[in-house]
């Protein structure tokens, strides 16, 4: 069984639990995810079955989309609705001599100045390339611990910033300054982008403690929300297995080379094959394909040698 399922995961799942419900729907063993979800967070979780498996590393980098609402007023210690709220003197320590605002003179004032503002303008600071410092609430390693593991005993560690891409930053619905004192956005990013850190970075730009109160992946690469099948649908069908899409999809971005019969049988023992006018660089991870059009590699082009030698074999 080989193939690619889209899963829309529901609030209150790790990313985990998701792989191990789909290993009992499906029958097998070999089930990977890619992209991981906070429980507290929904939408789009893509499931490599089999031989995908060994694709993830095409997929795992692609770029998201996220419907987000932010929530104004305060801080929490995890980013999220999930956590408690931070004082400001902790938020203070956090920050250095920066300060937001906590509750700042109550829901009505910030629920005003959220109204007045020009989002376009605030957001512009934060759309391309950005520093981000990685929360100490993340799956992220350092040292060989992962960051949660540590907030939950009550370490909290020196963390580098990274560099994320925001390619979309915008208001997903009209309403602004509502008395909930919430915002709701669209964010297109590159993987590996924490959204908590974006909301907390927004509300410190404008001077009031945010943090996210929920959040939904709509997309992840290619793969989008009405790609994307409920777990409790699979369980409830007879035939799972017709769910998966084709392993294919997964490195449909990838340049294709063409192969005869006997180059294929070549390919599949392991061996390079001359292409010649391909305008491939040195390097260029390809697809490839036998003359039925099925992918049966993955190959690197070599310019020197004109050819294509195989990396990863799939059948």
């Amino acid at each position: 069984m080989d193939g690619i399922l889209i899963i829309d995961k529901p609030v209150g799942l790790t990313s985990h639990d998701v792989v191990a419900r789909a290993r009992r729907i499906l029958g097998t063993r070999r089930v990977g995810h890619t992209g991981t979800l906070d429980p507290f967070a929904t939408g789009v979780i893509v499931l490599l079955v089999g031989n995908a498996t060994r694709l993830a590393r095409f997929i795992d980098r692609d770029e998201k989309e996220y419907e987000a609402l932010v929530k104004f007023g305060s801080e929490t210690d995890t980013g999220d609705g999930t956590g408690r709220e931070k004082t400001v003197g902790s938020r203070q320590k956090a920050e250095g001599s920066r300060q937001t605002e906590e509750r700042g003179g109550g829901d009505a004032q910030i629920s005003a100045k959220l109204a007045r503002l020009d989002w376009n303008e605030v957001f512009e600071k934060f759309r391309g390339e950005i520093m981000q410092t990685p929360p100490m609430y993340s799956a992220k390693k350092i040292d060989g611990k992962k960051l949660y593991e540590l907030a939950r005993k009550g370490i909290e560690v020196e963390r580098q910033p990274v560099r994320v891409v925001i390619h979309e930053l915008e208001l997903s619905q009209p309403g602004i300054g509502d008395p909930e004192c919430t915002l709701r956005i669209r964010v297109l990013c590159s993987a590996g982008t924490y959204i908590r850190t974006l909301a907390e970075d927004i509300g410190r730009e404008i001077g009031i403690g945010a943090h996210l109160v929920e959040l939904r992946r709509t997309r992840a690469g290619r793969f989008r929300l009405h790609d994307a099948a409920t777990l409790k649908r699979l369980e409830k069908t007879d035939a799972p297995a017709v769910g998966l899409r084709p392993v294919s999809d997964a490195v449909l971005h990838l340049p294709a080379v063409s192969l005869s019969a006997d180059r294929s049988e070549k390919t599949l023992s392991g061996l390079a094959t001359r292409v010649d006018n391909t305008g491939l660089a040195d390097g260029a991870t390809v697809r490839m394909l036998n003359p039925d059009s099925v992918l049966i590699a993955i190959g690197k082009y070599a310019a020197e040698e004109k050819s294509v030698k195989p990396k990863i074999v799939l059948v």
